[in-house]
C-alpha cells in the first residue's frame, strides 16, 4: 500500500466488536453460484453475493458497518470500483477492514494494491458554506472484468460536546436498496446502545400487491436489535411512481417534548445582550425611520444583505445559536444566527415574531417521520404583522418590497421554536396580487407585424427577474424571448429551421419600472416582424398567440402513487390583442370560444372579445397554493387542467383571403361546420 501514514480520516484495522466477524473461509463459502445468480448474470445485470449492513448508535458514537461481494462484470461497476470517494464529516473516521477480490476461485488480499488519499472536500465551498470534512480516494489498481469484489468498512462518528443534539437523539433512515442489484444474501442490522428508547418506523412498505401497507411503529430499548435477512432478494418497486421503502429510526419523544427541549436553548441566546448594546448605529438608523412598514422592511433588508450568509455543515444538525452581537460585529453567520439575529431586531421595533424549523427539502416526509428535532435542516422566522402571517428567511439575498410583496417560501411543515408546540401545518394561501400581469399586442398591417409585450412581475417573480436582468447578457435576454415567441406565435409550425433572429430582427427589451417597495419588476417587448401570420400547408394564414406557460403540464402528466401533486403555481393574467388589416372568420370555433373553471384549487377564465379585423382574450388565472392536492380530487384537477390546454391559454384568429374563390371556399367550408 503506497500511503503507509494513517490519517485522522481513515484507519485500516478489525472492526469493533459489535461488528460481524467473518474469516477468508466463510468468504469464500458465502460467494457460491446458484440459479438465481445465474439468472441476473444471463439478464447482463451485476450480482452482489451478499450484503451486511450494521448501524451502531450508543450516547458516546454512530457508526455504520458494512460488509460486501459483488460482481464486476459490467465495465462501469467496475470503473466505478476502481476509483471512489468516501465524504467523512468533523470527528469521523472511515474504517478500512478488508478489501479483497475472488479471482478464479482465490481469494486475493487487494489492501497493498490501494493507494488511499485524503483531500479537502471542496465540492461546496462556494457561496458561504463552510466544511471541515474531507474525501477519502480509494484508488484500486488491477480490478479486472469478471472479478467477484469483497470490502469491508466501517465508518465511525465520535460525538464532540459541538454534537450536544446528536448525543441526545438519535435520527437514523434506512433506506431499502437499489432496485438495480439481486442479492443472494442481504442483512441489515440496527444496533441500539444508547440509553434511552429508539422508535423505528416502517413506511410504505408494499403487500404482495404493491398496495402500501399501514405505518408500523416498534421500539428498542438499550441492548435490542433489530434485523432484516432476504435471500434471492429483489427490492421491487416502482422508481418513477413509488417511493423506496424506508424505516425511521429515532429517540422516542414526542414534539411538545422536543420544543421544550430546544426553546430554552434560543432563549437563552435571545438574552445575552440588548440591541441597543452591540448595534447602536443600527438602532440610530431605525429609529429615524417613523413608517412601521417601511420600518419592518429595513429590518429584513439589513438581515438579508449586510449580514453574510455562511453554511456551515458541521455546525449546522447540533451547534447552538449564535449569539447576535457575534453575528452583528462580524457581519456573518449561518441560517441559526441570522434568523435570531433578525428576530433580535424585530423584538426591538415591536413586531411579534418567532424562530421555525424547516425542511424543505423533506417537508413531504415529515408527517411519515417520527418527531425529530434532526428532522429538520433549516431555520427561518415567523412574522406575525397586521392580522397576517408570513415567512421569512434570513439567509435569501436580493429580495425586496415590503412585507407583502416579498417572496413567499412554499413549504407546509414547520415547528415553532417555543415552549409546549406542536409541528404546525401551514394554511393555504391565495396571492393578493398577480405573480405575471402580462399584455400582448400583435398588430398586422401590409403582411408587417408590430409586436410589444408589456410585463409585470411581483413578489417572488419580480426577485428572480430583478436578478436574470442584472446577471445576463442582454443578448441572450433577447434571444430568450425570441425563442418563445417563436413558438407561441406558432412559426415553429411553418418555419422550423429558421434563424429566429431573422424573424424578430430589430426585438428589444427593456426595463421600463423597478418598484423596490411594492417589488414590482415591469419590462417591455418590442419587435417588428416580416410575415406575422402562421401558415399552413393548405396556404390558409392564421395569427395566433398561444401562450403554453399557461399550461401547467406537471399537473397534467403528474402519475407518482405515493407523493400528492404539490400546488405551488403564481396568479398570472394575461391580455391578448390580435389585430389586422385583413378580414377574419368571426365565428370560427376556437376564436370565440372562452372558459370558465371553478376547481376547489384554482379559478381559471378566459374572455373574448372579436371584431371584423381582430379580437382580444384576457386570461385569468387565481389558484389556492402551498398545499398538496388529495388524492380523490387530483382527477378533477388534471381534467380541469385538460380543459385549460384545450386553446384555452391564447387566441387565434383566421384569415379570409380576398377575391371571390376564396370567399367561396370559406363558405363552404362554414357550412361544413
Amino acid at each position: 500500500m503506497e500511503n503507509i501514514l494513517e490519517s485522522e480520516s481513515y484507519k485500516i484495522q478489525q472492526p469493533e466488536n459489535w461488528a460481524s466477524k467473518i474469516d477468508d473461509n466463510q468468504l469464500i463459502e458465502y460467494i457460491k453460484e446458484s440459479d438465481f445468480s445465474n439468472k441476473q448474470v444471463e439478464e447482463g445485470r451485476d450480482f452482489c453475493y451478499f450484503l451486511d449492513k450494521i448501524y451502531y448508535t450508543s450516547d458516546t458514537e454512530n457508526s455504520e458497518y458494512a460488509c460486501v461481494a459483488y460482481t464486476l462484470n459490467e465495465p462501469g461497476n467496475l470503473e466505478s470500483a476502481s476509483a471512489r470517494d468516501v465524504i467523512v464529516e468533523e470527528n469521523e473516521t472511515y474504517i478500512i477492514h478488508r478489501i479483497s477480490v475472488l479471482r478464479e476461485g482465490v481469494l486475493i488480499d487487494k489492501i497493498a494494491d490501494t493507494k488511499i488519499k485524503v483531500l479537502d472536500n471542496e465540492n461546496q465551498s462556494e457561496g458561504g458554506i463552510l466544511s471541515s470534512s474531507k474525501k477519502v480516494n480509494i484508488t484500486i489498481k488491477d480490478l479486472r472484468l469478471y472479478d467477484v469484489l469483497i470490502t469491508e468498512d466501517s465508518r465511525v462518528k465520535i460525538f464532540t460536546d459541538r454534537d450536544f443534539l446528536r448525543k441526545e437523539f438519535l435520527k437514523y433512515v434506512y433506506i431499502t436498496p437499489s432496485t438495480y442489484w439481486a442479492y443472494g444474501n442481504y442483512k441489515f442490522t440496527f444496533i441500539n446502545d444508547r440509553k434511552e428508547t429508539i422508535a423505528y418506523k416502517k413506511t410504505f412498505f408494499r403487500d404482495e400487491n404493491g398496495n402500501v401497507l399501514e405505518a408500523e411503529t416498534n421500539y428498542l430499548k438499550k441492548g435490542e436489535r433489530f434485523v432484516i435477512e432476504k435471500e434471492d432478494y429483489i427490492n421491487s418497486f416502482d422508481q418513477n411512481r413509488e417511493i423506496a421503502p424506508y424505516i425511521d429510526f429515532a429517540t422516542d419523544r414526542n414534539w411538545t417534548d422536543l420544543s421544550n427541549y430546544i426553546s430554552p436553548l434560543y432563549e437563552e441566546i435571545y438574552s445575552k445582550s440588548s440591541l441597543k448594546e452591540f448595534a447602536p448605529k443600527l438602532v440610530e438608523k431605525l429609529d429615524a425611520i417613523t413608517d412601521k412598514d417601511e420600518q419592518l422592511q429595513f429590518a429584513i433588508d439589513y438581515v438579508q444583505n449586510h449580514i453574510y450568509y455562511v453554511y456551515n455543515a458541521d455546525e449546522m444538525n447540533g451547534h447552538k445559536p449564535q449569539e447576535p452581537a457575534i453575528t452583528y460585529e462580524n457581519k456573518q453567520g449561518d441560517c441559526k444566527a441570522k434568523s435570531v439575529l433578525l428576530k433580535v431586531v424585530l423584538d426591538y421595533i415591536n413586531v411579534d415574531s418567532s424562530v421555525v424549523l424547516v425542511n424543505f427539502n423533506s417537508d413531504h416526509y415529515i408527517t411519515h417521520y417520527l418527531p425529530s428535532l434532526l428532522t429538520f435542516n433549516h431555520v427561518i422566522v415567523k412574522i406575525n404583522h397586521k392580522g397576517e402571517t408570513y415567512f421569512i428567511d434570513a439567509t435569501t439575498r436580493d429580495e425586496f418590497g415590503l412585507i407583502e410583496n416579498r417572496g413567499f417560501i412554499y413549504f407546509l411543515h414547520y415547528l415553532e421554536v417555543k415552549p409546549n408546540k406542536q409541528l404546525e401545518v401551514r394554511k393555504p394561501y391565495k396571492f393578493p396580487y398577480y405573480g405575471i400581469n402580462e399584455k400582448v399586442d400583435l398588430t398586422a398591417q401590409n403582411q408587417k407585424g408590430d409586436l410589444k409585450l408589456v410585463t409585470t412581475y411581483k413578489g417572488n417573480r419580480a426577485n428572480y427577474m430583478r436578478k436574470y436582468f442584472k446577471n445576463t447578457n442582454k443578448r441572450e435576454i433577447v434571444d430568450s424571448w425570441n425563442n418563445f415567441l417563436f413558438y407561441t406565435l406558432n412559426y415553429s409550425g411553418d418555419r422550423e429551421g429558421t434563424d429566429i433572429r431573422t424573424i424578430f430582427n430589430d426585438a428589444s427589451i427593456e426595463i421600463v419600472n423597478d418598484d423596490k417597495k411594492l417589488n414590482e419588476f415591469t419590462i417591455q417587448y418590442k419587435t417588428s416582424i416580416e410575415n406575422p401570420y402562421f401558415t399552413d400547408q393548405q396556404k390558409n394564414r392564421f395569427l395566433m398567440y398561444f401562450d403554453r406557460n399557461v399550461v401547467k403540464n406537471n399537473a397534467r402528466d403528474f402519475m407518482h402513487k405515493d407523493i400528492l401533486f404539490w400546488h405551488n403555481f403564481d396568479n398570472e393574467k394575461y391580455e391578448i390583442n390580435l389585430q389586422t388589416d385583413q378580414r377574419i372568420d368571426t365565428e370560427e370555433k376556437f376564436t370565440i370560444q372562452e372558459s370558465t373553471i371553478n376547481n376547489p384549487y384554482f379559478d381559471f377564465t378566459s374572455r373574448k372579445k372579436v371584431n371584423k379585423n381582430g379580437a382580444s382574450i384576457v386570461v385569468d388565472f387565481k389558484p389556492l397554493v402551498n398545499l398538496e392536492i388529495p388524492s380523490a380530487d387530483f382527477e378533477k384537477f388534471r381534467n380541469d387542467h385538460h380543459t385549460i390546454a384545450d386553446s384555452n391559454f391564447g387566441i387565434g384568429i383566421d384569415i379570409i383571403e380576398q377575391g371571390l374563390l376564396n370567399l367561396l371556399k370559406f363558405n363552404f367550408k362554414k357550412r361544413l361546420k
